[in-house]
């Protein structure tokens, strides 16, 4: 019997999602033992044209990182759903849209602007050169993807099937994944395959956990020597477990950092960053407008700590117009 072909795509990230497969180690043994690796162009020698030439569907699965911000990942996402029976979203990028999401609170003409025009990082570019969709040369015609007006996820483009967080997904996650997709004993479509309770519920440190409010100032890691007993949230960090789905086995919390919220939203919670907002807004010890006003700036970024991972999919993006002009996500 043939074992189930996968495949795995990346679209805009870091190349962290990739990594987590080949930080699988002894583990990607019985992967490859259980399915038929057909697509993976950071690690074989595939290409697009072999993608093309399978049947609709012939892939078991395909698992699609990054967030779509260009015309190829656009096109290469409905490549692979077209030619997977499952489509998996793997990794914060394309679960909620991710860090390259954040681009979506300034204009596209704006990030340009700023990355060619202005000189701010250090490109000598006195010319305001910017790329081009197309350009000829003697030897022929080169071109370029376009950039889309904004960042989205991937079942913003095509329908998914599950979705794999984290960032990158934890290697235990993985090898659950790809086991109950060879098995057969996926939960209904739609699903996070990670399980649908709070990181706190895990945390090693739930017995500190405040149950009311003890917050008088906001402090950053750097701050402050960490006790790596105590809840972070008691001593005053910004830790977004309250919010955050659990399965990564506290892995920043166990190396005393806070948690930034990777693995998304549970299935209760509309709007990730307003829930974590809303947790974090629970525990200050104070009803004076001004003085919370002064412990938010303490906070030196709301926008890129609530909404980290997930401004595509938030309700507050859809809804306020934070786009400048260019439509809802």
């Amino acid at each position: 019997m043939s074992k189930p072909k996968v495949g795995f795509y990346w679209c805009a990230s870091c190349g962290g999602c990739e990594e987590a497969v080949v930080d699988l180690a002894e583990a990607v043994l019985q992967v490859v033992e259980m399915v038929d690796i057909v697509f993976w162009p950071c690690a074989m020698d595939f290409k697009r044209e072999d993608v093309e030439a399978m049947a609709d569907g012939e892939m078991a699965a395909c698992f699609v990182n990054g967030a779509i911000r260009s015309s190829e990942q656009r096109e290469m996402a409905e490549l692979c759903r077209r030619k997977s029976g499952l489509c998996v979203a793997f990794g914060s990028c394309s679960h909620t849209g991710g860090i390259p999401g954040l681009a979506n609170l300034y204009s596209l003409e704006g990030l340009l602007s700023v990355v060619y025009d202005n000189g701010v990082f250090s490109n000598v570019n006195p010319e305001g050169t910017r790329p081009q969709l197309e350009t000829s040369h003697p030897e022929g015609a080169t071109d370029l993807p376009a950039l889309e007006p904004l960042v989205k996820s991937l079942d913003q483009v095509v329908p998914v099937d599950y979705y794999l967080p984290g960032c990158p997904p934890p290697v235990k996650l993985i090898v659950e994944a790809v086991t109950a997709i060879v098995e057969g004993k996926l939960p209904p479509r739609g699903a996070v395959l990670a399980p649908d309770v709070a990181l706190c519920n895990e945390c090693p440190r739930v017995d500190s956990k405040p149950e009311e409010s003890i917050i008088t100032d906001f402090k950053r890691p750097h701050e402050v020597l960490i006790d790596p007993e105590t809840c972070l949230l008691a001593q005053g960090l910004l830790c977004l477990g309250p919010a955050t789905r659990c399965g990564c086995d506290s892995a920043c919390i166990n190396g005393n950092m806070p948690c930034t919220g990777c693995l998304g939203p549970i299935s209760r919670t509309r709007d990730f960053g307003a829930a974590a907002l809303s947790a974090t807004a629970s525990l200050l010890d104070n009803n004076n407008a001004q003085e919370i006003s002064r412990l938010m700036d303490h906070i030196p970024d709301p926008a890129g700590t609530f909404y980290r991972y997930s401004m595509p999919h938030s309700q507050v993006f859809a809804r306020a117009g934070l786009d400048n002009g260019n439509g809802g996500s």
